[in-house]
């Protein structure tokens, strides 16, 4: 039988402590149920990893808005803190929707599956839940230490996708909606669907440390990309342009678009010509 109410798996990759995640529990509460499993510690840019881990799950009590929250954490990423909860927690009522976020920092361009962040909503995706991962800029010394965030416009969109998702079935092919979010965004401004921008959004580089014999540095990252140079249509663009909320449409599906049957012709006849293929 269906409960009455619908169920969010609420997660993220910043930590069960992270206000973003009781801002996401906040937006989710006045629509259902939630059930949330996160991280212990800080896992951003774990994307969809699954590193060993001891599989401890405790329990904790969130306050979310003067409102106690029953929650769980494991030492984990943020992909295997969704797997173990829905193998412990959710084996008889899976939920409705996942929600991963809200993150301190974007998450745009190529270097999304680097992200904790949606790989946590990839991983909700392919157990079969509709999953939405939401991303808040913020100043770049928060993205590991979180500082003092206005959640308003974030709680705002967060519900209103995660209702959005309730009330409709997402075409084939659409697995995680990404939504980013401005930090001068509002409750009225407007959202687009986007595409994946291919370029990366962050520069990374090493800041150099040490003498002698020592190579290498610590790796640091900035946003790298000039706004002249973006193409229209895609989550960077929008996000850094037009300044609006972007949604990105995801699939589990990376297989290129391109004629598959032309592209094994091609390789074959590659192949063929230079004497190389296949003996046999």
């Amino acid at each position: 039988m269906r409960a009455s109410k619908p169920l969010f798996f609420v997660t993220n990759d910043d930590g069960i402590h992270s206000p973003g995640l009781k801002a996401a529990v906040q937006a989710l509460l006045p629509l259902g149920d939630v059930l949330v499993v996160a991280p212990t510690h800080q896992q951003t840019s774990m994307g969809r990893s699954m590193p060993p881990t001891d599989g401890v799950v405790h329990s904790i009590t969130l306050d979310v808005d003067g409102q106690p929250v029953q929650a769980y954490h494991l030492d984990a990423s943020p992909a295997l803190a969704v797997l173990y909860g829905i193998l412990l927690f959710a084996r008889d009522r899976m939920p409705d929707v996942l929600v991963s976020g809200i993150n301190y920092g974007e998450n745009l361009g190529s270097g999304v599956t680097i992200s904790g962040t949606v790989g946590a909503a990839l991983q909700g995706a392919s157990m079969g839940i509709p999953s939405l991962a939401v991303s808040l800029e913020t100043d770049h010394a928060f993205h590991y230490h979180h500082g003092e965030v206005q959640w308003d416009t974030a709680i705002h969109f967060t519900r209103l996708f995660a209702r959005k998702m309730l009330a409709c079935e997402l075409p084939f092919d659409v697995d995680v909606l990404k939504v980013d979010i401005p930090s001068d965004a509002t409750e009225q401004t407007p959202w687009k669907i986007t595409r994946l921008s291919r370029r990366s959004y962050y520069t990374s580089f090493l800041a150099e440390e040490g003498e002698g014999p020592r190579f290498g540095g610590r790796l640091v990252y900035r946003v790298g990309v000039r706004p002249e140079e973006l193409e229209p249509g895609t989550d960077i663009y929008a996000f850094l342009v037009e300044r609006v909320v972007s949604v990105t449409p995801l699939s589990l599906d990376m297989t290129s678009r391109v004629d598959l049957r032309r592209l094994e012709e091609e390789l074959k006849e590659e192949c063929a010509s230079s004497g190389k293929g296949e003996q046999g």
